[in-house]
């Protein structure tokens, strides 16, 4: 196995593992956080209050010892409060670009829904193209750069749901839901004195994370493996009970995310069940549910299950 390979597996696994410190019992949500920020994607983070939605991105943007902006959204918020704004310097007799909260490599978007569709649009170029134009000229974001979002699935009072254009341009989406007895006993003892996100050190570099985002671009797919991914993209559009499939960037960011995986597992080889494992996560938010069909068994994620079940790995015989 390439050496690179195996020292990124090692950084990722010890990213994981600080994180771990501060969110408990939530292995496989944190594994999936890491997965987007080495994938060079953006995650999405569904779930009720006081989960642990903004300790993970505190505690992953501590880990990597990057910037971190959170931005609290609001119904009232404009373009320019997440982008920033150009201002008159009287004393340069010029305008000069005073950066918003968006300038960061890691920024927390709490309660994204709760802003207005033109606020929210303001993320798409910036989500996609790792830059921001303001009065006409283009600013970088720093790299690397990482936007975890989060929103409320319960509440729909006050907010605007997410236009498709933006929901496929993060990678993933999960949840990270409520801890065990035991686990939420754990979480009280570690905060009875001090919060251990406060003695978190950084395990990691933003230029490792760039190391890992070159690295994890080495891990082999197979030709079975891309038309596996192929495969179900493809059967999302053809779905009776899907209105919209996933388009070409679903396959994409799939494709990318089992190379993660794989990475992270201690593989140079991107397995069918690195797709399984990422299938609903990647391709569900992408899917657009038929109105006919919005029961509770037939939302996205259903669906994509559903194809896990019919759609065949190839290279594999099909018992009939």
């Amino acid at each position: 196995m390439d050496s690179d390979i195996i020292n990124a597996q090692k950084l990722a696994q010890k990213i994981v593992a600080n994180v771990e410190k501060v969110i408990v019992g939530k292995t496989k949500a944190v594994e999936l956080a890491v997965v987007a920020l080495i994938s060079k994607g953006h995650l999405l983070i569904e779930d009720a209050p006081g989960v642990g939605k903004t300790m993970l991105a505190r505690s992953l943007a501590k880990s990597i010892d990057c910037t971190f902006k959170r931005i609290q959204f609001t119904p009232d918020m404009l373009p320019g409060d997440i982008t920033g704004v150009s201002v008159y310097n009287q004393k340069t007799a010029d305008f000069e670009f005073r950066p918003g909260p968006i300038m960061a490599s890691i920024v927390l978007a709490d309660e994204i829904n709760r802003a207005t569709p033109k606020v929210q649009s303001a993320l798409l170029e910036v989500m996609e193209e790792g830059q921001i134009s303001v009065d006409g000229v283009t600013h970088a974001m720093p790299a690397p750069f990482h936007i975890l979002a989060t929103q409320n699935p319960i509440e729909y009072e006050g907010t605007f749901p997410l236009p498709e254009t933006q929901l496929d341009r993060f990678l993933l989406r999960m949840s990270l839901g409520y801890p065990s007895k035991a686990d939420e006993i754990t979480i009280m003892e570690r905060l009875q004195y001090q919060h251990p996100i406060e003695q978190l050190a950084a395990v990691a570099t933003g230029a490792d994370v760039l190391t890992l985002q070159t690295v994890v671009k080495k891990v082999y797919v197979d030709d079975l493996v891309k038309q596996y991914i192929a495969a179900l993209v493809t059967a999302t559009r053809q779905h009776p009970a899907i209105y919209l499939g996933a388009s070409p960037r679903g396959s994409l960011s799939l494709f990318r995310a089992t190379q993660a995986r794989a990475l992270m597992q201690g593989h140079d080889y991107v397995l069918p069940d690195d797709v399984k494992a990422l299938a609903e996560p990647v391709l569900a938010h992408r899917l657009i549910v038929s109105s006919s069909d919005r029961s509770p068994d037939k939302s996205g994620r259903a669906a994509v299950a559903e194809l896990l079940e019919t759609v065949p790995v190839p290279g594999t015989v099909v018992r009939t």
